[in-house]
């Protein structure tokens, strides 16, 4: 169970890993590759890409989505309920492989502006979508839990979740590798949540975690700043992953508690991380890339001569969709 502040515990990890492990819905342990050389202006610093776009539904999604399954109510088990949740894209994904998996019923909630390739793919896995204006989507799913019974399933701000994202740094101690600096994208901040929590909690109390968000949607950054979870309700990005209206109360604690600061990389900045990583044979969506991009435009410091991990977080983008990023 979450401490008594509600902030996950080790426990709570080491439980989620072994959650993962026995998982039906094929989670598995991503590539923790050395690349102090292969990428321009890092030669001082000894950094490692944890590839999570090699995942199971091609992000670190189905790690969280695997240990929230593991804790659904028994009429959920058995159909008689449907799950809800809300999603623009990789979660979303998650959440319908799973169900699907399963064969249970289920609702995604998307905002207008959802991809139309990630709205087929979700309703391909046989579970339901409504799309709505993203003002509407909370308040459409209290109406679902109110009058119909749902059950819902946080895209990042629930603690069943952000412990099953910090297998994730489990995995990079089991490789040997203890870093002095970590660097995550943050969206609604579920997974630096769980992977900041895990190496500090870990004994490696130094570790600096920061989280990465873009200049358009910088809800955890303004979060800092105002000392509270903040709600923007304009935000815009390439990175559609990373921008959702709100920070979550939750994970807002978390990093509060584990994070060292939030930086903020701009669009053009991603685009030029993704045309890199592309070239060096690798598939990341611009929200994969926020954290190599804010590692090699400078936006982290004290890093020569440091340890330094990178989470390249996601794979989902189609080639139609690169070839436009890219041109």
């Amino acid at each position: 169970m979450p401490s008594e502040q509600g902030l996950v515990t080790l426990d709570d990890v080491l439980r989620a890993k072994e959650v993962l492990k026995s998982s039906s819905l094929g989670v598995c342990r991503t590539p923790l590759i050395k690349n102090t050389d292969m990428f321009p202006g890092l030669e001082n610093s000894e950094v490692y890409l944890k590839l999570e776009n090699m995942q199971t539904t091609g992000s670190f999604k189905i790690r969280g989505v695997a240990n929230q399954m593991a804790v659904i109510p028994e009429e959920v088990k058995r159909g008689e309920k449907k799950l809800v949740t809300i999603s623009a894209g990789n979660y979303g994904k998650a959440f319908a492989y799973a169900l699907n998996k399963f064969s249970l019923p289920g609702l995604c909630l998307m905002p207008l502006t959802a991809p139309s390739s990630r709205v087929q793919l979700i309703k391909g896995c046989g579970v339901d979508v409504e799309q709505l204006p993203t003002s509407d989507l909370m308040l459409t799913v209290d109406k679902y839990v109110a009058e119909k019974g749902y059950t819902f399933l946080h895209s990042f701000d629930e603690s069943n979740l952000i412990a099953g994202y910090g297998s994730a740094s489990l995995e990079i101690l089991e490789d040997g590798v203890k870093p002095d600096v970590v660097i995550v994208c943050c969206g609604g901040g579920g997974l630096v949540s769980g992977v900041a929590a895990t190496f500090k909690l870990s004994g490696l109390p130094n570790c600096r975690v920061y989280a990465v968000e873009p200049e358009g949607s910088p809800t955890m950054y303004e979060s800092f700043k105002k000392g509270e979870a903040v709600t923007i309700p304009t935000v815009k990005s390439v990175a559609g992953g990373l921008s959702p209206p709100f920070a979550g109360k939750l994970t807002y604690q978390h990093c509060k508690r584990f994070v060292e600061d939030v930086v903020l990389v701009t669009d053009k900045e991603l685009i030029e991380t993704m045309a890199m990583f592309y070239k060096r044979g690798l598939v990341v969506e611009p929200s994969g890339c926020a954290a190599m991009a804010a590692l090699i435009n400078g936006h982290i410091p004290d890093v020569a001569g440091k340890k330094v991990v990178v989470f390249v977080t996601g794979g989902n983008v189609t080639p139609e969709e690169m070839a436009v990023h890219l041109k």
